[in-house]
């Protein structure tokens, strides 16, 4: 079985002693939840002061973001060199990324290779918008990012990858693709597409999530399907108890 993952992406929420007084709720609530794997993601401002907190935890550590080089005239950026060490994981690809800030497939791709190379785990998010949900363009949509961020990348690299399913439509509005919708997608799109580029272990081994409205009311649902091996979580990750609910909802793979 795959370890579930559930991850917290704080966004552009939580000064550095709110994140502390949150990871350290967060901390003494999965203590005993080792089943599950649980990464945080604080803003670049509050990474240090939370490792501190869950330094010797079993809770891993991620950033939302990073730049592709390790130096440079990058102003506003981090390189990879500034978070090897400190973090396990970093989000990259994230729908509000491509929207706001311009990534594309390309840039996603190298921030990938760069993140591998740095000892980082990535978690790439790939979903498609409201639009093209409704054409029927998902399937096709989201095959296509998740060949564009494996671009050049080996069957060994590609099976310490996370993916992340996030349907931009989702996200944040309370709505929400049912399990089974999501599943399909998982399935069709995103393992079917690596075991092209790769074969059927690579696509039955990389973890991937669910991320788009996930809440302590919906998470059982999301998590008994088969292809689902957790969920990245927004809104739902700021406060501690609806958190640490998650975490348990991903504990029905074990039932």
């Amino acid at each position: 079985m795959r370890k579930p993952i559930i991850a917290g992406n704080w966004k552009m929420f939580k000064t550095s002693a709110e994140a502390v007084l949150l990871a350290r709720e967060v901390r003494e609530a999965v203590a005993d939840l080792g089943q599950v794997e649980v990464v945080l993601c604080p803003p670049f401002t509050a990474l240090a002061a939370v490792e501190g907190i869950i330094a010797d935890s079993k809770i891993g550590l991620g950033a939302q973001n990073m730049f592709w080089e390790e130096q440079g005239a990058f102003t506003g950026e981090i390189s990879p060199l500034m978070l090897q060490g400190l973090c396990d994981y970093v989000i990259l690809g994230h729908s509000e990324r491509r929207q706001y800030f311009g990534e594309t497939d390309e840039t996603v791709n190298k921030k990938m290779k760069a993140a591998l190379f740095h000892k980082l785990i990535p978690i790439v998010c790939v979903g498609e918008n409201l639009a093209q949900n409704e054409a029927g363009e998902t399937e096709a949509f989201v095959g296509s990012q998740i060949k564009g961020a494996f671009a050049g990348l080996s069957a060994e690299q590609a099976t310490k990858i996370v993916v992340a399913y996030e349907p931009i439509w989702a996200i944040g509005t309370g709505k929400t693709a049912t399990p089974e919708q999501a599943n399909r997608i998982i399935v069709a799109s995103i393992r079917q597409v690596l075991a092209e580029l790769y074969d059927n272990n690579v696509a039955e081994t990389v973890r991937v999530q669910y991320g788009g409205s996930v809440n302590p009311g919906n998470v059982e649902g999301f998590m008994g399907q088969p292809d689902i091996d957790g969920a990245l979580v927004g809104g739902a990750s700021l406060k501690a108890d609806s958190f640490v609910t998650l975490v348990k909802g991903a504990l029905v793979k074990f039932r």
